[in-house]
């Protein structure tokens, strides 16, 4: 199990690295949103260029993102259930959830985007756009994403599997969101 868990220390900290540059995407798209509106409004210029790229951060926001999100333990739960567990059953759902759930269905969005991103990339789409962009770099962040959210969920397994065992202390505490 040490091995394992050591494994699981150095995805999370891959994560939290692509957290960084998420942290720095969405930053840059706040930045030139910003400076778009500005230069728009204010000297009546436009580029689609510059439109395109805030979703392209959007996109690198949010798919960089998620696997530091699940390794915070901030991800989505049906709080219903969740919240009235205690002991160890909240990790027993976690296991569950992460098992039948996620990693199945990132596996298969994995496997559904990577030929999307290689067909643009080989053919150099770009955008419909007048001053658009390229389209495969936003369209690598899908099955990239998707893959380290799956082995961010390894990560989780190892972790909680090891906590079961008594190898590892977690904090399982869960606070329910404030609606």
């Amino acid at each position: 199990m040490p091995k394992l868990l050591q494994l699981a220390f150095g995805i999370d900290k891959i994560s939290e690295q692509f957290g960084r540059l998420a942290a720095v995407a969405v930053m840059a798209a706040a930045m030139i949103s910003a400076g778009n509106a500005f230069i728009r409004y204010g000297l009546d210029l436009s580029s689609n260029g510059w439109l395109e790229i805030q979703w392209y951060l959007f996109a690198a926001t949010v798919m960089l993102g998620a696997p530091l999100v699940l390794k915070l333990n901030e991800h989505v739960r049906v709080d219903i259930i969740y919240g009235k567990l205690n002991g160890k059953w909240p990790v027993y759902v976690d296991l569950l959830g992460l098992v039948l759930f996620l990693m199945p269905v990132m596996l298969l969005m994995t496997w559904l985007s990577f030929p999307l991103f290689l067909k643009m990339y080989q053919s150099g789409e770009m955008s419909n756009n007048a001053g658009g962009l390229i389209r495969w770099p936003a369209m690598m962040l899908l099955p990239v994403g998707f893959f380290w959210i799956c082995i961010q969920g390894v990560s989780e397994i190892i972790k909680r599997v090891a906590y079961l065992q008594g190898h590892y202390e977690m904090d399982t505490h869960y606070e329910k969101p404030v609606q």
